[in-house]
């Protein structure tokens, strides 16, 4: 693999009961993450990704953690197959709101340890937080962004998420979604789709959230990443240390710019993506974003033999 290529770990909805369990069972590295994991949560994240229940592994301060360590065992069974001959060496990594954390410790930037101890207070404080105020979030198709945040700023709502072209995802209290929703059909939105979450993340409601996680970063150590990470809210390189603190404290407050994101990474161009962990929702949003982008799915054995064969 020689050519400029990216490492991508998805966020909150790519979860799925079985996650993580094959590479588990043929990858003892993959495994070792997983019981690394169980030691400092002090419950079993690991069965909770591989048996379930689905109503436990959703819940946000536990699919947070979950996803994490799936990411982490494929990245682990990755390696694992690849070997000293051909050492991961990506130009960039990048995840989508949760999955920023991931990229962020794969890319040496915190510990493995220190990143699942954030990741699990971040869930934690957010479902907190959700359960404060009657929060909501919707999906908006068809509709441009700007147009969007107009209604949204008549409406009170914000926009949570830059998916892709045509998707964006707008949040707030229940009224101020519900409000926004009707007006962005009115003004074209080819569909509005209310979103199951817990409350209205990346917005001003996370402001709880936000001041735990400002605390709770203080006391870890942040180092320069071995390579670069994009930052969501900025849609940019993340600079030094002290940005990676400042931005991930707004990131749950502020829009996800992914489509900057992706952006970014193809101006510096990157036009391989591997999605690390559980389900393929990035290889869709890069998809739309950069239609000549190529993106490999590493949640499997079987994907991680085919994903190792391009070093060949």
């Amino acid at each position: 693999m020689v050519a400029p290529y990216a490492l991508l770990f998805p966020g909150q909805g790519a979860q799925s009961i079985g996650m993580g369990k094959d590479l588990a069972a043929a990858y003892p590295a993959a495994k070792a993450r997983f019981d690394e994991a169980d030691a400092i949560l002090g419950y079993s994240i690991s069965q909770l990704c591989w048996e379930g229940p689905a109503d436990q592994l959703t819940r946000t301060e536990h699919c947070q953690p979950a996803l994490y360590v799936s990411s982490f065992a494929a990245l682990a069974a990755l390696e694992s197959e690849l070997g000293n001959k051909a050492p991961l060496k990506p130009s960039a990594g990048a995840g989508l709101s949760l999955g920023e954390y991931t990229a962020l410790a794969a890319a040496g930037a915190v510990s493995f340890a220190d990143g699942l101890k954030l990741v699990r207070l971040r869930g934690q404080a957010m479902q907190e937080a959700a359960q404060k105020t009657a929060g909501a979030m919707a999906s908006v198709l068809g509709m441009e962004l700007d147009a969007l945040s107009a209604v949204c700023a008549e409406s009170g709502a914000q926009v949570a998420n830059l998916n892709s072209p045509g998707q964006i995802v707008i949040s707030g209290t229940a009224e101020s979604v519900a409000a926004a929703s009707a007006k962005a059909k009115e003004k074209g939105a080819k569909r509005v789709i209310p979103l199951e979450v817990a409350g209205a993340f990346h917005s001003r409601l996370m402001e709880p959230a936000a001041d735990k996680l400002r605390q709770a970063l203080l006391s870890v150590g942040v180092q320069n990443a071995h390579y670069s990470v994009l930052s969501n809210v900025t849609g940019v390189y993340h600079a030094d240390p002290e940005s990676i603190r400042k931005r991930l404290v707004e990131q749950l407050t502020h829009s996800v710019n992914w489509i900057g994101c992706v952006e970014t990474m193809a101006k510096s161009g990157i036009k391989t993506y591997f999605e690390l962990g559980s389900g393929t929702v990035l290889k869709g949003l890069v998809k739309k974003i950069d239609p000549e982008a190529v993106v490999y799915s590493v949640g499997t054995p079987e994907q991680v033999k085919e994903v190792a064969g391009l070093w060949a």
